[in-house]
């Protein structure tokens, strides 16, 4: 355990059980004196103590893990950030370490004040029409739902394996078409002109496609009608939360649709020991299931059955400005929802070198180290004079997984030199010495040299 010091869990568990410490030191067979000092964080939770605790109560340990702390100190921050506290993230990593509900409290309430905000904007038509798209808000509580189960859907990723498990890796169209056909009785239509990817009549039971469609990204839409015809009540009973508006249970019945196009064209078990034999080559993995690299990126983030882990991920899609239209995560990495991104980061670099996969070893504030994969890619019909929409595309593992990729061949990850040093972004980041700062940090003074041109409103910087 790397957070040994957890006094005031330990203490929570006890008063929950309503339980003396005298009794409570009877059932782990350890002297009063003993967990009093535990409590007061004067002594760490060892591993013995911890397994009498699992032995005596059943607890489930990861109580006291520290797997989902990383992220939680960043939506915390992020939170107080918000309200223009400026808290160091000594103190706000001690409040998340020993108090994490008060810390999840917190944050709670600051999203609700957001989501409040939004809607007052909104009454006030000083945003778009309410009817005309869903809300901010709608797709923040969608990103959060996906990410407090860490972009894991169970139910859906074993009922799409099923049907995918029994197809031909890469080629599954054919067998797909026969699907619809023979248990729903709907035809294909390719659609030259069309505007959309998919578009279904129900009526006419004719399932219509666009005509510039890969057979790959065929079978991803096809997968993906299946979905709302056969998981249709899953489903609905994923997004039925009381938490969540009109709006952002639209958008996650989508969402959950699309997801299981995902886990049936490359189903868990398959595509996850595919994945560890090629080193997590996306190009390759993308070849042998007739997907895109995107498609196959997203899959890759969504890798965390219980019993058959994969690298856990963080897949971001964004684009030349800087807007994130994709953002989902097994890992406790989590960028903050204000200030942007940082421009060190290398998925910015990707725009420039066109086909090009760039690679990049990035160390947080808090110094924990990722390796990531960019890669640009290009969303369009083509043609002469064709507006083409262009993102980049990138996954992030720990370090510590880096070793299982193909990408970290030739890179020292032992050299502390390695990394560069990149933040959430300049609202909530604490590094001051940042030759890339666009603003200060958010509730902090900032000490600007007479000098210093990054912040001057009329400078050229020359």
């Amino acid at each position: 355990m790397a957070k040994t010091f957890m006094g005031v869990r330990l203490r929570r568990l006890r008063e929950e059980r309503g339980l003396t410490q005298a009794a409570l030191a009877r059932a782990l067979e350890i002297s009063p004196s003993y967990l009093n000092q535990i409590e007061q964080n004067q002594r760490p939770l060892t591993v013995p103590v911890l397994l009498k605790l699992n032995q005596a109560f059943g607890l489930d340990v990861q109580l006291f893990s520290d797997a989902d702390e990383g992220r939680l100190i960043t939506e915390l921050r992020g939170a107080l950030a918000d309200q223009g506290a400026g808290a160091s993230l000594a103190e706000v990593r001690e409040l998340a370490a020993n108090m994490p509900a008060v810390a999840r409290a917190i944050v709670a309430m600051q999203r609700r004040l957001r989501d409040t905000a939004e809607r007052a904007d909104l009454l006030a038509g000083r945003l778009d029409n309410r009817d005309s798209a869903a809300s901010p808000a709608a797709f923040e509580s969608v990103r959060d739902w996906f990410y407090e189960r860490r972009n894991y859907i169970p139910e859906l990723d074993e009922a799409a394996e099923a049907i995918g498990a029994a197809l031909p890796p890469g080629r599954m169209t054919p067998g797909l078409i026969d699907r619809l056909a023979g248990r729903h009785g709907i035809r294909i239509a390719l659609a030259p002109e069309s505007g959309s990817l998919r578009h279904f009549d129900p009526a006419a039971r004719l399932l219509h496609l666009a005509a510039h469609l890969s057979e790959g990204q065929q079978a991803y839409q096809i997968a993906t009608q299946l979905a709302f015809l056969e998981q249709d009540e899953l489903i609905r009973r994923l997004s039925d939360e009381p938490g969540l508006g009109p709006d952002a249970r639209a958008l996650l019945r989508i969402g959950l649709a699309n997801y299981f196009a995902g886990a049936l064209l490359l189903p868990y078990r398959l595509f996850l020991a595919t994945a560890e034999a090629l080193g997590y080559d996306i190009d390759l993995l993308g070849r042998r299931f007739g997907v895109g690299f995107e498609t196959t990126c997203h899959r890759l983030s969504t890798l965390q059955r219980p019993e058959a882990r994969g690298v856990p991920f963080f897949f971001i899609r964004t684009d030349r400005a800087g807007n994130i239209s994709k953002r989902q995560s097994a890992t406790d990495f989590h960028f903050s929802r204000i200030g942007g991104s940082c421009p060190l980061w290398n998925i910015y670099e990707a725009f420039s070198r066109p086909g090009e996969i760039v690679r990049q070893v990035a160390q947080m504030p808090d110094g924990r180290s990722y390796l990531w994969i960019a890669r640009l890619v290009r969303h369009g019909q083509g043609g002469f004079a064709a507006l083409e929409k262009t993102f980049t595309v990138a996954v992030g593992c720990d370090l510590a997984h880096a070793e299982r990729l193909v990408y970290a061949r030739g890179l020292d990850l032992h050299d502390p030199g390695l990394a560069t040093r990149i933040g959430p972004g300049c609202k909530v980041c604490e590094r001051p010495a940042c030759p890339q700062r666009a603003f200060p940090m958010l509730g902090r003074a900032l000490d600007v040299s007479p000098t210093d041109a990054r912040f001057a409103p009329y400078s050229s910087g020359a």
